[in-house]
C-alpha cells in the first residue's frame, strides 16, 4: 500500500516527523497508542488524517483496519479537525444526576452549535464553523466525586454550573487563562 504522491500525500515534514516518531517508539509497551497520539498532538488541528493513519500502517507493517480500530475505540483519537480549545462534558451516572445534561445544552447555546449531532446524545463532538471550540461528551473522567466534571483544554474542572462554565468560556475567548 505505497503512498503515492499527489494532493493526498504527506508534506515531507509531516513524513519526517512521523517517521522520528514511529522510530522513537517502536518496540516499546503500547507503541500504537504513543505513535498515534504524538502524531494528533502535532497536526495543528489536533486530529488523524487517513494520510497519516495510512502512512503508520506502512512503515509500521500494522494492517490499517488494526489502526482504525483502535483510533475509534479510545475517544482520545479524533478523525475530523478539532477547534483550537476543548471543552469535553462527562455523561456519567454522577455527572448526568448532578446537571451535566443542562452544561451540555448551555454550551451548545453559547458556541452556536446543533442542538442534536448524527452520533445520538451520549456521544457528542462537535467543532465550531471557525474552528475556535471543540465541544465533546466522554463516558466518564472517573471523577465522580466532583461531579459535574469539565475538561477545558486537558484542565479538570469539578461542581461545574452554567455560570462557572460561562465563566471558563469567557477566559478562552479573552485570550487568558484560569488562575
Amino acid at each position: 500500500m505505497a503512498l503515492m504522491a499527489g494532493q493526498n500525500a504527506l508534506a515531507l515534514e509531516e513524513q519526517s516527523f512521523a517517521d522520528r516518531t514511529i522510530s522513537a517508539h517502536t518496540g516499546k509497551p503500547g507503541e500504537l497508542l504513543g505513535i498515534l497520539e504524538n502524531l494528533q498532538d502535532h497536526h495543528p488541528n489536533k486530529y488523524l488524517s487517513p494520510e497519516i493513519l495510512e502512512y503508520v500502517a506502512e512503515k509500521t507493517d500494522i494492517p490499517l483496519a488494526q489502526i482504525y480500530s483502535v483510533v475509534t475505540f479510545y475517544a482520545l483519537f479524533n478523525l475530523e479537525p478539532q477547534g483550537e480549545h476543548t471543552i469535553c462534558i462527562c455523561r456519567g451516572t454522577a455527572c448526568h444526576t448532578r446537571g451535566s445534561r443542562n452544561l451540555l445544552q448551555r454550551l451548545r447555546l453559547e458556541l452556536g452549535l446543533p442542538e442534536e449531532s448524527e452520533e445520538g446524545a451520549d456521544k457528542v463532538c462537535l467543532t465550531t464553523p471557525d474552528r475556535r471550540y471543540s465541544m465533546r461528551t466522554v463516558a466518564c473522567f472517573g471523577q465522580c466525586a466532583l461531579a459535574p466534571v469539565v475538561e477545558v483544554d486537558h484542565e479538570i474542572f469539578g461542581h461545574m454550573n452554567e455560570r462557572t462554565l460561562h465563566r471558563e468560556l469567557e477566559h478562552l475567548e479573552n485570550g487568558r487563562k484560569k488562575a
